[in-house]
Protein backbone atom coordinates (compact mmCIF):
# COMPACT_ATOMS: atom_id res chain seq x y z
CA UNK A 1 0.00 0.00 0.00
CA UNK A 2 2.88 2.22 0.93
CA UNK A 3 4.18 1.54 -2.25
CA UNK A 4 0.87 2.61 -3.80
CA UNK A 5 0.59 5.77 -2.31
CA UNK A 6 3.97 6.70 -3.62
CA UNK A 7 3.02 6.38 -6.84
CA UNK A 8 0.27 7.98 -6.66
CA UNK A 9 1.41 11.01 -5.09
CA UNK A 10 4.77 10.71 -7.65
CA UNK A 11 1.79 10.82 -10.76
CA UNK A 12 -0.09 13.62 -9.21
CA UNK A 13 3.20 15.45 -7.76
CA UNK A 14 2.34 16.48 -4.53
CA UNK A 15 5.34 16.89 -2.89
CA UNK A 16 8.62 17.83 -3.55
CA UNK A 17 11.93 16.91 -1.22
CA UNK A 18 11.95 18.70 1.67
CA UNK A 19 8.28 19.84 1.90
CA UNK A 20 7.09 21.01 4.96
CA UNK A 21 3.72 19.26 5.86
CA UNK A 22 0.63 19.66 7.94
CA UNK A 23 -1.02 16.37 8.40
CA UNK A 24 -4.93 16.50 9.82
CA UNK A 25 -5.36 13.67 11.98
CA UNK A 26 -8.96 13.01 13.46
CA UNK A 27 -8.03 9.83 15.44
CA UNK A 28 -9.96 8.00 12.98
CA UNK A 29 -8.52 5.14 10.72
CA UNK A 30 -8.34 6.87 7.63
CA UNK A 31 -5.89 9.98 9.03
CA UNK A 32 -4.19 7.66 11.08
CA UNK A 33 -3.17 5.61 8.47
CA UNK A 34 -2.17 8.79 6.64
CA UNK A 35 0.01 10.05 9.31
CA UNK A 36 1.19 6.21 9.55
CA UNK A 37 1.98 6.37 5.77
CA UNK A 38 3.61 9.85 5.18
CA UNK A 39 6.14 8.75 8.32
CA UNK A 40 6.89 5.74 6.76
CA UNK A 41 7.85 7.75 3.47
CA UNK A 42 9.15 10.98 5.26
CA UNK A 43 12.71 9.59 5.02
CA UNK A 44 13.03 9.16 1.42
CA UNK A 45 10.91 11.86 0.46
CA UNK A 46 12.51 14.23 2.89
CA UNK A 47 9.35 15.20 4.36
CA UNK A 48 9.17 17.52 7.60
CA UNK A 49 5.42 16.26 9.23
CA UNK A 50 3.31 18.37 11.53
CA UNK A 51 0.01 16.65 12.41
CA UNK A 52 -3.33 19.05 13.32
CA UNK A 53 -6.21 17.84 15.72
CA UNK A 54 -9.46 19.85 15.53
CA UNK A 55 -11.06 18.98 18.35
CA UNK A 56 -15.10 21.01 17.06
CA UNK A 57 -16.71 20.82 20.84
CA UNK A 58 -19.04 18.37 20.08
CA UNK A 59 -19.25 14.35 21.49
CA UNK A 60 -18.43 15.44 24.54
CA UNK A 61 -16.02 12.86 26.77
CA UNK A 62 -15.96 11.00 23.06
CA UNK A 63 -14.12 14.01 21.60
CA UNK A 64 -11.61 14.34 24.42
CA UNK A 65 -10.57 10.66 24.40
CA UNK A 66 -9.71 11.12 20.16
CA UNK A 67 -7.65 14.56 21.24
CA UNK A 68 -5.80 12.51 24.23
CA UNK A 69 -5.00 9.69 21.55
CA UNK A 70 -4.09 11.65 18.53
CA UNK A 71 -1.44 13.51 20.87
CA UNK A 72 0.07 10.36 22.37
CA UNK A 73 0.27 8.79 18.62
CA UNK A 74 1.64 11.47 17.10
CA UNK A 75 4.43 11.55 20.23
CA UNK A 76 5.03 7.91 19.48
CA UNK A 77 5.99 8.79 15.85
CA UNK A 78 7.52 12.37 17.07
CA UNK A 79 5.36 14.06 15.07
CA UNK A 80 4.93 17.10 16.74
CA UNK A 81 1.04 17.65 16.79
CA UNK A 82 -0.88 19.93 17.56
CA UNK A 83 -4.74 20.45 18.53
CA UNK A 84 -7.00 23.34 18.39
CA UNK A 85 -10.41 23.63 19.82
CA UNK A 86 -13.08 25.69 19.03
CA UNK A 87 -17.07 25.51 18.98
CA UNK A 88 -18.47 24.18 15.92
CA UNK A 89 -22.40 24.23 17.36
CA UNK A 90 -22.12 28.08 18.01
CA UNK A 91 -20.10 28.56 14.85
CA UNK A 92 -22.89 26.70 13.25
CA UNK A 93 -25.57 28.87 14.94
CA UNK A 94 -24.01 32.38 14.56
CA UNK A 95 -23.33 31.83 10.21
CA UNK A 96 -26.65 30.14 9.29
CA UNK A 97 -24.48 26.74 8.32
CA UNK A 98 -25.25 23.18 9.38
CA UNK A 99 -22.80 21.67 11.74
CA UNK A 100 -21.30 19.97 9.04
CA UNK A 101 -20.55 22.75 7.53
CA UNK A 102 -19.68 24.46 10.31
CA UNK A 103 -17.33 21.69 11.45
CA UNK A 104 -15.41 21.71 7.91
CA UNK A 105 -15.13 25.61 7.72
CA UNK A 106 -13.05 25.59 10.83
CA UNK A 107 -10.70 22.58 10.25
CA UNK A 108 -9.65 23.85 6.88
CA UNK A 109 -9.21 27.14 8.54
CA UNK A 110 -6.93 25.31 11.68
CA UNK A 111 -4.76 23.66 8.62
CA UNK A 112 -4.11 26.63 7.23
CA UNK A 113 -3.28 29.05 10.21
CA UNK A 114 -1.20 26.44 11.09
CA UNK A 115 0.82 25.76 7.85
CA UNK A 116 1.49 29.38 7.94
CA UNK A 117 3.01 28.96 11.50
CA UNK A 118 4.39 26.26 10.58
CA UNK A 119 6.01 27.72 7.13
CA UNK A 120 4.41 24.48 5.86
CA UNK A 121 4.25 23.89 1.88
CA UNK A 122 1.15 21.76 1.56
CA UNK A 123 -1.88 20.36 3.91
CA UNK A 124 -2.46 16.51 3.87
CA UNK A 125 -5.39 15.27 4.47
CA UNK A 126 -7.44 11.80 4.68
CA UNK A 127 -10.22 11.25 2.02
CA UNK A 128 -9.76 7.84 0.30
CA UNK A 129 -11.43 6.49 -2.83
CA UNK A 130 -14.91 5.42 -1.22
CA UNK A 131 -15.09 9.64 0.03
CA UNK A 132 -14.63 10.45 -3.59
CA UNK A 133 -17.91 8.14 -4.32
CA UNK A 134 -19.97 9.49 -1.85
CA UNK A 135 -19.03 13.03 -2.90
CA UNK A 136 -19.76 12.78 -6.48
CA UNK A 137 -23.15 11.23 -5.64
CA UNK A 138 -23.63 13.90 -2.96
CA UNK A 139 -22.93 16.60 -5.94
CA UNK A 140 -25.10 14.77 -7.88
CA UNK A 141 -27.92 14.90 -5.54
CA UNK A 142 -27.44 18.99 -4.67
CA UNK A 143 -27.66 19.41 -8.71
CA UNK A 144 -23.66 20.23 -9.19
CA UNK A 145 -22.54 20.68 -12.80
CA UNK A 146 -19.35 18.98 -14.33
CA UNK A 147 -16.97 20.44 -11.82
CA UNK A 148 -18.86 18.82 -8.83
CA UNK A 149 -19.95 15.88 -10.58
CA UNK A 150 -16.23 14.93 -11.42
CA UNK A 151 -15.26 14.39 -7.33
CA UNK A 152 -12.68 15.37 -5.49
CA UNK A 153 -9.02 16.88 -6.45
CA UNK A 154 -5.60 15.29 -6.16
CA UNK A 155 -4.46 18.56 -5.33
CA UNK A 156 -6.46 21.71 -4.55
CA UNK A 157 -3.71 24.28 -3.83
CA UNK A 158 -1.81 23.23 -1.36
CA UNK A 159 -4.62 20.22 -0.10
CA UNK A 160 -3.24 17.15 -0.72
CA UNK A 161 -4.89 13.86 -0.75
CA UNK A 162 -2.58 10.92 -0.95
CA UNK A 163 -5.04 8.26 -0.14
CA UNK A 164 -7.57 9.30 -2.50
CA UNK A 165 -6.78 6.19 -5.07
CA UNK A 166 -6.92 4.48 -1.76
CA UNK A 167 -10.28 2.41 -0.77
CA UNK A 168 -11.22 1.94 3.50
CA UNK A 169 -10.57 -1.84 2.86
CA UNK A 170 -6.85 -1.29 2.40
CA UNK A 171 -6.80 1.32 4.60
CA UNK A 172 -8.21 -1.38 7.28
CA UNK A 173 -5.68 -4.03 6.16
CA UNK A 174 -2.79 -1.96 6.43
CA UNK A 175 -3.33 -0.81 10.12
CA UNK A 176 -4.33 -4.32 11.48
CA UNK A 177 -1.03 -5.78 9.41
CA UNK A 178 0.69 -2.77 11.49
CA UNK A 179 -1.09 -3.61 14.73
CA UNK A 180 -2.00 0.11 14.84
CA UNK A 181 -5.32 1.19 16.85
CA UNK A 182 -7.13 4.26 15.68
CA UNK A 183 -10.64 6.16 17.21
CA UNK A 184 -13.91 5.22 16.31
CA UNK A 185 -16.38 8.57 16.11
CA UNK A 186 -19.62 7.19 16.77
CA UNK A 187 -21.27 9.87 14.50
CA UNK A 188 -20.27 7.69 11.71
CA UNK A 189 -22.84 5.21 12.33
CA UNK A 190 -26.03 7.28 12.47
CA UNK A 191 -28.02 9.20 9.44
CA UNK A 192 -28.20 12.44 10.77
CA UNK A 193 -25.50 13.91 8.02
CA UNK A 194 -25.94 13.49 4.46
CA UNK A 195 -22.67 11.87 3.89
CA UNK A 196 -23.77 9.15 6.46
CA UNK A 197 -26.65 8.20 4.62
CA UNK A 198 -24.68 7.68 1.46
CA UNK A 199 -22.32 6.02 3.42
CA UNK A 200 -24.03 3.57 5.38
CA UNK A 201 -27.41 3.09 3.69
CA UNK A 202 -27.71 4.22 -0.01
CA UNK A 203 -24.04 2.74 -1.63
CA UNK A 204 -24.54 -0.34 0.38
CA UNK A 205 -28.15 -0.76 -0.96
CA UNK A 206 -26.93 0.03 -4.58
CA UNK A 207 -23.91 -2.41 -4.24
CA UNK A 208 -26.51 -5.29 -2.29
CA UNK A 209 -29.29 -5.10 -4.78
CA UNK A 210 -28.74 -3.24 -8.63
CA UNK A 211 -24.88 -4.17 -9.33
CA UNK A 212 -21.60 -4.83 -6.71
CA UNK A 213 -19.04 -2.53 -9.17
CA UNK A 214 -21.14 0.02 -8.62
CA UNK A 215 -18.80 2.37 -6.91
CA UNK A 216 -16.18 2.17 -8.74
CA UNK A 217 -18.72 3.01 -11.77
CA UNK A 218 -19.74 5.81 -9.71
CA UNK A 219 -16.09 6.66 -9.72
CA UNK A 220 -15.16 5.89 -13.46
CA UNK A 221 -18.08 8.12 -14.16
CA UNK A 222 -16.09 10.64 -12.01
CA UNK A 223 -13.45 10.92 -13.79
CA UNK A 224 -14.68 11.29 -17.33
CA UNK A 225 -17.01 14.40 -15.72
CA UNK A 226 -13.59 15.76 -14.67
CA UNK A 227 -12.28 15.58 -18.15
CA UNK A 228 -14.81 16.69 -19.50
CA UNK A 229 -14.99 19.66 -17.28
CA UNK A 230 -11.44 20.37 -18.32
CA UNK A 231 -11.87 20.34 -21.79
CA UNK A 232 -14.73 22.87 -21.77
CA UNK A 233 -12.79 25.29 -19.34
CA UNK A 234 -9.71 25.25 -21.70
CA UNK A 235 -12.02 25.82 -24.31
CA UNK A 236 -13.42 28.20 -23.07
CA UNK A 237 -10.16 29.80 -21.69
CA UNK A 238 -9.08 30.54 -25.31
CA UNK A 239 -12.42 31.57 -26.48
CA UNK A 240 -12.36 34.29 -24.13
CA UNK A 241 -8.76 34.66 -24.48
CA UNK A 242 -9.59 35.99 -28.56
CA UNK A 243 -12.82 37.43 -28.26
CA UNK A 244 -12.96 38.87 -25.03
CA UNK A 245 -13.10 43.03 -23.95
CA UNK A 246 -10.92 43.88 -20.93
CA UNK A 247 -11.77 47.24 -19.32
CA UNK A 248 -11.16 48.25 -15.76
CA UNK A 249 -13.15 46.29 -13.31
CA UNK A 250 -14.87 44.35 -16.15
CA UNK A 251 -14.89 41.84 -18.76
CA UNK A 252 -17.00 41.94 -22.35
CA UNK A 253 -17.78 39.19 -24.87
CA UNK A 254 -19.51 40.18 -28.13
CA UNK A 255 -23.23 39.14 -28.17
CA UNK A 256 -22.62 38.11 -31.56
CA UNK A 257 -20.33 35.51 -30.86
CA UNK A 258 -21.98 34.52 -27.92
CA UNK A 259 -24.92 33.67 -30.30
CA UNK A 260 -22.70 31.60 -32.08
CA UNK A 261 -21.76 29.35 -29.18
CA UNK A 262 -23.35 26.19 -27.91
CA UNK A 263 -25.39 27.27 -24.19
CA UNK A 264 -22.30 24.78 -21.97
CA UNK A 265 -19.64 26.82 -23.49
CA UNK A 266 -21.94 30.04 -22.96
CA UNK A 267 -22.01 28.80 -19.49
CA UNK A 268 -18.33 27.98 -18.96
CA UNK A 269 -17.61 31.43 -20.91
CA UNK A 270 -19.62 33.41 -18.27
CA UNK A 271 -18.33 31.67 -15.15
CA UNK A 272 -15.03 32.10 -16.17
CA UNK A 273 -15.71 35.74 -16.79
CA UNK A 274 -17.14 35.76 -13.13
CA UNK A 275 -13.90 34.37 -11.90
CA UNK A 276 -11.69 37.16 -13.69
CA UNK A 277 -13.33 39.42 -12.14
CA UNK A 278 -13.83 38.19 -8.33
CA UNK A 279 -11.43 35.73 -8.00
CA UNK A 280 -13.92 33.23 -6.04
CA UNK A 281 -17.04 31.42 -7.01
CA UNK A 282 -18.16 30.31 -3.81
CA UNK A 283 -21.64 32.02 -3.67
CA UNK A 284 -22.52 32.11 -7.52
CA UNK A 285 -25.12 29.39 -8.13
CA UNK A 286 -26.36 27.88 -11.33
CA UNK A 287 -29.34 30.49 -10.81
CA UNK A 288 -26.69 33.40 -11.34
CA UNK A 289 -25.49 31.86 -14.26
CA UNK A 290 -28.68 31.34 -15.97
CA UNK A 291 -29.43 34.89 -15.33
CA UNK A 292 -26.67 36.30 -16.86
CA UNK A 293 -26.50 33.70 -19.30
CA UNK A 294 -30.86 35.08 -20.40
CA UNK A 295 -29.31 38.40 -21.03
CA UNK A 296 -27.92 37.14 -24.32
CA UNK A 297 -31.36 37.22 -25.74
CA UNK A 298 -32.63 40.06 -23.64
CA UNK A 299 -32.62 43.71 -25.15
CA UNK A 300 -30.34 46.45 -24.74
CA UNK A 301 -29.85 47.56 -20.98
CA UNK A 302 -31.05 44.43 -19.54
CA UNK A 303 -29.10 43.79 -16.17
CA UNK A 304 -28.58 41.18 -13.25
CA UNK A 305 -26.83 41.83 -9.85
CA UNK A 306 -24.70 39.06 -8.54
CA UNK A 307 -22.76 38.79 -5.74
CA UNK A 308 -19.63 39.90 -4.25
CA UNK A 309 -21.05 43.33 -5.38
CA UNK A 310 -20.78 42.11 -9.29
CA UNK A 311 -23.50 42.48 -11.82
CA UNK A 312 -23.97 42.07 -15.92
CA UNK A 313 -25.09 44.01 -18.15
CA UNK A 314 -26.59 43.93 -21.97
CA UNK A 315 -25.19 46.58 -24.53
CA UNK A 316 -25.75 47.30 -27.78
CA UNK A 317 -22.77 45.06 -28.69
CA UNK A 318 -21.88 43.32 -26.20
CA UNK A 319 -22.21 41.34 -22.69
CA UNK A 320 -20.14 42.59 -19.91
CA UNK A 321 -19.42 41.17 -16.02
CA UNK A 322 -18.02 43.51 -13.67
CA UNK A 323 -17.71 45.58 -10.72
CA UNK A 324 -21.17 47.44 -10.28
CA UNK A 325 -20.05 50.73 -10.16
CA UNK A 326 -17.79 50.39 -12.75
CA UNK A 327 -19.72 48.22 -14.88
CA UNK A 328 -22.80 51.17 -15.39
CA UNK A 329 -20.78 53.90 -15.06
CA UNK A 330 -21.72 57.21 -17.16
CA UNK A 331 -25.72 56.34 -16.72
CA UNK A 332 -27.92 58.29 -14.53
CA UNK A 333 -27.02 59.93 -11.18
CA UNK A 334 -29.29 57.97 -9.19
CA UNK A 335 -28.73 54.27 -10.87
CA UNK A 336 -24.33 55.04 -9.69
CA UNK A 337 -25.81 56.09 -6.31
CA UNK A 338 -27.46 52.95 -5.54
CA UNK A 339 -25.84 50.93 -3.06
CA UNK A 340 -24.26 47.20 -4.12
CA UNK A 341 -25.58 44.61 -1.95
CA UNK A 342 -23.75 41.40 -1.01
CA UNK A 343 -25.49 38.52 -1.74
CA UNK A 344 -25.37 35.18 0.27
CA UNK A 345 -27.09 31.62 -0.64
CA UNK A 346 -27.32 28.56 2.04
CA UNK A 347 -29.57 26.18 3.88
CA UNK A 348 -32.48 27.48 6.21
CA UNK A 349 -32.06 25.75 9.99
CA UNK A 350 -34.96 25.93 11.48
CA UNK A 351 -34.85 27.95 14.74
CA UNK A 352 -31.70 29.83 14.04
CA UNK A 353 -32.27 33.63 15.11
CA UNK A 354 -33.15 36.24 12.05
CA UNK A 355 -30.72 39.19 11.91
CA UNK A 356 -32.26 42.45 13.18
CA UNK A 357 -29.49 45.03 11.28
CA UNK A 358 -31.09 46.98 9.74
CA UNK A 359 -29.04 46.38 6.54
CA UNK A 360 -28.99 42.89 6.55
CA UNK A 361 -31.98 40.90 5.74
CA UNK A 362 -33.05 37.16 5.08
CA UNK A 363 -35.30 36.54 2.32
CA UNK A 364 -36.65 32.86 1.38
CA UNK A 365 -34.94 31.99 -1.57
CA UNK A 366 -36.84 29.74 -3.24
CA UNK A 367 -39.92 32.30 -4.09
CA UNK A 368 -37.91 34.52 -6.19
CA UNK A 369 -39.04 33.90 -9.75
CA UNK A 370 -36.86 36.62 -11.71
CA UNK A 371 -33.71 38.48 -12.16
CA UNK A 372 -32.96 40.24 -9.43
CA UNK A 373 -31.75 44.06 -9.43
CA UNK A 374 -31.30 46.97 -7.08
CA UNK A 375 -32.94 50.34 -8.73
CA UNK A 376 -35.66 52.98 -7.98
CA UNK A 377 -39.09 52.67 -8.73
CA UNK A 378 -41.06 52.18 -11.58
CA UNK A 379 -44.59 52.34 -12.29
CA UNK A 380 -46.45 49.05 -11.31
CA UNK A 381 -43.60 48.21 -8.55
CA UNK A 382 -45.40 46.90 -5.43
CA UNK A 383 -45.02 45.20 -1.60
CA UNK A 384 -47.17 42.33 -0.41
CA UNK A 385 -48.77 43.45 2.93
CA UNK A 386 -48.87 41.26 5.82
CA UNK A 387 -52.83 40.55 4.88
CA UNK A 388 -51.51 38.98 1.49
CA UNK A 389 -52.99 42.00 -0.24
CA UNK A 390 -50.67 44.54 -2.51
CA UNK A 391 -49.92 48.16 -2.18
CA UNK A 392 -48.12 50.10 -4.78
CA UNK A 393 -44.74 51.90 -3.67
CA UNK A 394 -45.82 54.77 -5.14
CA UNK A 395 -49.00 54.35 -2.25
CA UNK A 396 -46.43 53.40 0.47
CA UNK A 397 -44.24 56.12 0.29
CA UNK A 398 -47.26 58.41 0.49
CA UNK A 399 -48.69 57.13 3.35
CA UNK A 400 -45.00 56.76 5.38
CA UNK A 401 -45.16 60.86 4.44
CA UNK A 402 -41.21 60.41 2.46
CA UNK A 403 -41.00 63.30 1.33
CA UNK A 404 -41.62 63.48 -2.78
CA UNK A 405 -37.80 64.99 -3.25
CA UNK A 406 -36.23 61.78 -2.00
CA UNK A 407 -38.59 59.20 -3.65
CA UNK A 408 -36.87 58.49 -6.50
CA UNK A 409 -33.47 58.06 -4.71
CA UNK A 410 -34.75 54.90 -2.39
CA UNK A 411 -33.04 52.07 -3.41
CA UNK A 412 -35.22 48.48 -3.77
CA UNK A 413 -34.00 45.20 -4.18
CA UNK A 414 -37.32 43.43 -6.59
CA UNK A 415 -38.22 40.97 -8.36
CA UNK A 416 -39.60 42.18 -11.41
CA UNK A 417 -41.98 44.49 -9.83
CA UNK A 418 -42.34 43.17 -7.38
CA UNK A 419 -40.25 44.61 -4.15
CA UNK A 420 -38.11 42.41 -2.27
CA UNK A 421 -37.22 45.40 -0.23
CA UNK A 422 -37.35 48.88 0.25
CA UNK A 423 -33.97 49.53 1.64
CA UNK A 424 -33.89 51.07 4.32
CA UNK A 425 -37.52 50.55 4.97
CA UNK A 426 -39.87 47.78 5.00
CA UNK A 427 -38.82 44.44 3.49
CA UNK A 428 -42.01 42.35 1.52
CA UNK A 429 -44.56 39.82 3.44
CA UNK A 430 -44.31 37.68 0.72
CA UNK A 431 -40.36 36.64 0.87
CA UNK A 432 -39.99 36.65 4.72
CA UNK A 433 -38.76 33.48 5.68
CA UNK A 434 -41.30 30.79 7.28
CA UNK A 435 -41.32 27.13 8.66
CA UNK A 436 -41.29 26.02 4.54
CA UNK A 437 -38.05 27.82 3.70
CA UNK A 438 -35.62 26.09 2.62
CA UNK A 439 -32.86 27.84 1.24
CA UNK A 440 -32.03 31.92 2.61
CA UNK A 441 -30.90 34.44 0.50
CA UNK A 442 -28.81 36.39 2.68
CA UNK A 443 -28.61 40.58 1.30
CA UNK A 444 -26.16 43.18 3.08
CA UNK A 445 -26.00 46.93 2.14
CA UNK A 446 -23.02 48.48 3.50
CA UNK A 447 -24.37 51.89 4.82
CA UNK A 448 -27.89 51.29 3.28
CA UNK A 449 -29.55 54.31 2.43
CA UNK A 450 -29.26 56.77 5.70
CA UNK A 451 -28.38 59.61 2.99
CA UNK A 452 -32.01 59.33 1.85
CA UNK A 453 -34.32 57.34 4.72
Amino acid sequence: MIKEVLSYIKLHQMLDPGDRVIVAVSGGADSVCLLHVLDKLKKELRLELFAVHVHHGLRGEEADRDARWTEEFCKKLGVPCTVVRCDAGLYASEHGLSVEEAGRALRYGAFEREARLRGADKIAVAHHRDDNAETILHNLFRGSGLKGLGGIAPVRGRIIRPLLATGRDEILACLQSEGIGYCQDSTNFGTEYTRNKLRNQIIPMVVKDINPGAAGNILHAGSLMSQANAYLEKTAAGLLETHGKREEGRIGLPVSFLKTQDSIIQTYLIGLMMKEICRSGKDITARHMEQVQGLIGKPVGRRADLPYGLAAGRTYEDLWVGRRELLFCGEDSAAAELPIPVFTIFPYKKGVEIPRNEYTKWFDYDKIKSTLSVRTRQPGDYLTLASGGRKTIKSYMIDEKIAREKRDRIPLLVDGNHVIWMIGYRISEYYKVTDQTQMILQVHVDGGCDDVG
